[in-house]
């Protein structure tokens, strides 16, 4: 969340900022919510101060009369203060959950629009190929092959169901074991991280409240993360760091689940949009400073550009428009991959920056070299997911035979396989 006192004096960039990202705000009863909340915390502490002294006294007082009179003169305080602090209870209540709703302010570099059709083509890399045959889509191709079962996964988990099998689950392992490889090269920290969190975290990350329909939740009032952001930035939650430890530099794996609430009429079948997915995430926390944010945003996005380079299959690299940001985000890339038997881009990817909107949730600070505080910035984006990466692997790399080409740099993964076929 952005600070209270930046909010107060900053009004007009806060406003103008809820504005490019099409978020209402009363900005006015909030800063009237605040003046409530500082009135009744600075009495409930006056009171705290005085009901300190009363106790002081009469800790002191040797005659017993004296004594009692005393101690009925702090039980009113007492009454008087816990008055107060249920009042402030509820302010805080309300104050939180209006605090919640201000949404972080996007870069100056950042397009103005109004959605997704407004995010704007920022570079292509690769040639698509030409195939002298009509391609298949991924289904088709996994299916012949008995790569993929999506009549069984239906049966068994029901709407957007699927088994990865045989090569189908080779594939994968080797997207895997290659990505971890990959990515290990660029001097992170490797993790495999829980995907059960406790559920003031995906508020913490600013996946609640705004997302609530697409997370799954337990019995016991926790959540199924749907990206390994959400426990890596948690672990490090009401911690204070040394200057010298940053940056964080984290590469995390886990399994995923999203309930793809509001798609239901989107990619209905195959690998697109699953409830139950994996992927490698890359995470950092650095210094409280604008320029190591977007030094770091670029370096995330360029890693996973780099491996999908590696990989042979062309992309295009996509900047999010104002009005599509999400609430947290201050600037956000998307990596789009070509899929030949839809003839588009689809989004692989994403990597954003956040600076101190999340970790003053989280409560992640560090001790300057001046000896102040200061909450880190933070930063993610997806290393690679799958098995949505198998969609457009299999069909750029299919053959006029219905077989697949294994990527070079998979194939030593695949037991020095080149193809799949039957």
């Amino acid at each position: 969340m952005l600070d209270i006192k930046f909010i107060r004096e900053n009004k007009d960039l806060v406003l103008e900022g809820a504005r490019k990202k099409k978020v209402k705000i009363d900005l006015d009863a909030l800063l009237l919510l605040d003046d409530k909340r500082r009135e009744l915390l600075a009495k409930v502490e006056n009171s705290r101060m005085i009901q300190n002294e009363w106790s002081t006294k009469i800790s002191i007082e040797k005659d017993p009369t004296k004594k009692l009179g005393l101690i009925e003169e702090m039980q009113k305080v007492k009454e008087g203060l816990q008055v107060d602090e249920e009042a402030l209870r509820e302010v805080m209540k309300e104050w939180q959950s209006s605090m919640l709703q201000v949404p972080n302010i996007p870069d100056m570099s950042v397009p103005e629009g109004k959605g997704e059709e407004d995010n704007k083509e920022l570079m292509v890399w690769g040639d698509k190929p030409a195939f002298s045959f009509e391609p298949k889509d991924h289904i088709e191709l996994m299916t012949d092959l008995d790569m993929v079962d999506f009549e069984r996964g239906t049966k068994v988990h029901g709407f957007r169901g699927y088994f990865l099998k045989n090569d189908g689950a080779m594939l994968s392992w080797a997207i895997w074991n290659y990505a971890r490889d990959f990515f290990m090269g660029k001097n992170f920290n490797p993790f495999i991280a829980p995907a059960i969190v406790n559920k003031e975290y995906l508020y913490g990350t600013g996946h609640l409240p705004g997302d609530a329909e697409d997370i799954f939740q337990t019995q016991d009032d926790q959540y199924l993360a749907g990206t390994a952001e959400i426990p890596m930035m948690a672990y490090h939650a009401n911690e204070i760091l040394q200057k010298s430890e940053l940056p964080k530099r984290y590469f995390a794996f886990s399994p995923c689940y999203r309930r793809e609430a509001g798609s239901h009429g989107k990619d209905v079948k195959g690998l697109i949009r699953v409830h139950e997915f994996y992927k490698w995430e890359q995470l950092i926390l650095c210094e409280a400073s604008h320029d190591e944010s977007e030094k770091f945003h670029e370096e995330l996005n360029r890693n996973t550009e780099e491996f999908i380079e590696s990989l042979g299959i062309s992309y295009r690299r996509v900047v999010i428009c104002t009005g599509d940001l999400k609430m947290a985000h201050v600037k956000s890339y998307d990596t789009e991959l070509w899929v030949p038997k839809e003839e588009t881009y689809r989004e692989i990817a994403s990597a954003s920056y956040y600076h101190d909107f999340q970790t003053r949730r989280f409560n992640i600070r560090y001790k300057d070299i001046d000896g102040k505080m200061k909450y880190t910035h933070s930063l993610n984006a997806t290393a690679i997911p799958t098995p949505r990466i198998l969609v457009s692997l299999v069909e750029n790399y299919q053959q006029a035979d219905g077989s697949i080409k294994i990527p070079e740099v998979l194939q030593k993964y695949m037991g020095e396989r080149k193809t799949i076929s039957k």
